[in-house]
């Protein structure tokens, strides 16, 4: 496999140096518009490819992967999530799946802190009083947030990201506390100043902030689902850069409505663009568009990994960020 290009289909615009690079290096069909590919065209491009390099934006399931042609041996993702792919399923029809961990970690848990304090310092109302030409002046009692410091930040899923976001709200002023599968290393705990709560719903109803930095896995799919939500102090906050489909999006959005939670910072959906309309009426509630993840370093280094992926493979060795079922 070594001595020929391989053939690799992009599903979208990357940015132009990594284009660049694969070009060079394999036998590449690159997407010429920035748009995801329509479902019959990812099909066409897995009976072809030796190699398809997909995003989040597409959804790889079992019926596509069954109309997968016999050269079809890597999806080489450009996410670090691979939730939009039935890994298991391509692993059973001999095709191996990686992805792009780590590189994101930073990005997304400065994303992560600048929601928290939008949220709680109601910086987006001050943004739009000031675009709108309606300030009139300072007063004693307008716009009052409140103070980060010595609040209590519950970290659901701390793993890279939710270490960094700790890490980050420690310097804050913060008191670290998390729910994770796994307990942290004592460490890990001691750097950090983190308490561990086995009990999610216990933590969940003594924290003034709740930050959501777990995979959206079959056992977190509405992991904060109305009755967690309901555990909440009135006066919490919720933060979510992860996966939508971690929270009962409808059950916030009621929750948010009734003055049952002070506030939310949402960058992820549970239905991707479709985000509840009235969601984005509340005063109270951060929206951005997944920006988590969207700085040029982040993107190029994402490419790089993607490249690795697949040059190791052609090369005849295991992909060094290789996705397995275990790991999911």
């Amino acid at each position: 496999m070594a001595s020929e290009r391989l053939s690799v289909v992009v599903t979208r615009r990357l940015p132009d140096a990594v284009e660049t690079r694969m070009t060079e290096l394999f036998d590449v069909r690159l997407c010429p518009q920035d748009g995801p590919m329509e479902r019959a065209d990812l099909v066409a491009a897995m009976q072809d490819a030796d190699v398809l390099v997909p995003t989040i934006t597409d959804t790889i399931d079992a019926a596509m992967l069954g109309q997968a042609g016999e050269r079809l041996k890597l999806i080489a993702n450009f996410g670090a999530g691979v939730d939009n792919i039935d890994v298991a399923t391509a692993r059973q029809r001999g095709i191996l799946v990686s992805n792009t961990p780590g590189v994101l970690t930073e990005d997304t848990a400065d994303m992560t802190m600048a929601l928290i304090l939008a949220v709680t310092r109601r910086i987006p109302e001050g943004l739009s009083i000031m675009q709108a030409g309606r300030w009139e002046g300072w007063a004693p009692t307008a716009l009052l947030g409140g103070r980060v410091g010595g609040r209590r930040l519950g970290v659901l899923g701390m793993g890279r990201i939710g270490q960094a976001v700790a890490r980050r709200a420690k310097a804050f002023g913060m008191q670290i506390h998390y729910h994770n599968r796994k307990r942290l290393r004592p460490e890990t705990e001691t750097e950090l100043e983190a308490t561990y709560w086995e009990s999610l719903d216990q933590m969940v109803s003594r924290m003034d902030v709740i930050t959501i930095n777990c995979p959206h896995t079959p056992s977190t799919f509405h992991l904060m689902n109305a009755r967690r939500l309901k555990l909440m102090k009135p006066n919490a906050v919720i933060v979510n850069t992860s996966r939508g489909e971690v929270i009962d999006e409808n059950a916030l959005t009621r929750m948010l409505r009734g003055g049952e939670i002070a506030g939310a910072g949402l960058d992820v959906y549970e239905h991707g663009t479709d985000v509840n309309p009235r969601l984005r009426e509340l005063q109270n509630v951060v929206l951005l568009p997944h920006m988590g993840s969207a700085t040029r370093e982040g993107r190029m280094e994402m490419g790089e990994k993607v490249i690795i992926n697949i040059k190791t493979f052609a090369d005849g060795h295991r992909p060094p960020d290789l996705v397995v079922p275990a790991m999911l």
